[in-house]
């Protein structure tokens, strides 16, 4: 129980960190709409992309390494992307998206693309140097 718990509770305060912002009527803005908009859909993918590698940490132990897993930790940060944007709907002053959806599922996707990159340029780089 304790390591189930070790294992998840990283992902679990990321979702309360969303949903509390979420919960937020209004967010700081910055004064350019261009750079307001980067900066928010930045924090989008850079937040569910880091979600999505904490299902990964989670699942893992019990899925091991493969695709299921990171199908499984995509979906899961999608499926997580989409009550959050419809909590924001009940939120005044917020509205939820789809496109915001798509850009968390985006961000996630990137994660775990690097995530599988840099797993495949370690084991190489373990077989060239001749390191079990």
């Amino acid at each position: 129980m304790k390591e189930l718990l070790w294992n998840w509770l990283p992902a679990l305060v990321l979702m309360g960190v969303i949903f509390v912002a979420s919960d937020q009527s209004q967010l700081p803005s910055v004064s350019e709409r261009w750079l307001d908009i980067v900066i928010k859909k930045g924090g989008h993918m850079l937040g569910y992309g880091l979600l999505a590698s904490l299902y990964i940490r989670a699942l893992k132990p019990h899925i091991g390494s493969s695709a299921r897993l990171r199908w499984l930790s995509w979906g899961l940060a999608v499926g997580y992307a989409l009550t959050d944007e419809y909590h924001q709907c009940f939120v005044p002053g917020r509205n939820g998206t789809i496109v915001d959806v798509g850009i968390d599922g985006v961000g996630a996707g990137i994660s775990i693309l690097l995530q599988r990159w840099l797993q495949r340029r370690g084991s190489r780089d373990r077989r060239e140097s001749g390191v079990q």
